[in-house]
């Protein structure tokens, strides 16, 4: 099935449900996932590298603990 198929067969199954708790979950995950991409875009791009390579340091495991962080700062 194509995009286009997809979307059509979505919006049918939306309009013949009655069960509002799934149109609202619905609703918030495009919205939410719009809004995330928004700001995602609105960050300069030198702070968006910075994100990006700081969740590149956490998969490779250099991170810190926090508690030990803050009683060798204390």
């Amino acid at each position: 099935m194509n995009l286009q198929a997809e979307k059509l067969e979505l919006m049918r199954l939306i309009l013949e449900t009655e069960i509002e708790s799934v149109v609202k979950a619905i609703k918030e995950m495009l919205v939410g996932t719009q809004t995330d991409d928004a700001v995602w875009r609105s960050l300069p791009e030198t702070h968006r590298e910075e994100i990006l390579e700081g969740l590149k340091e956490v998969e490779q495991g250099m991170v810190v603990d926090y508690q030990k962080f803050m009683m060798a700062h204390r």
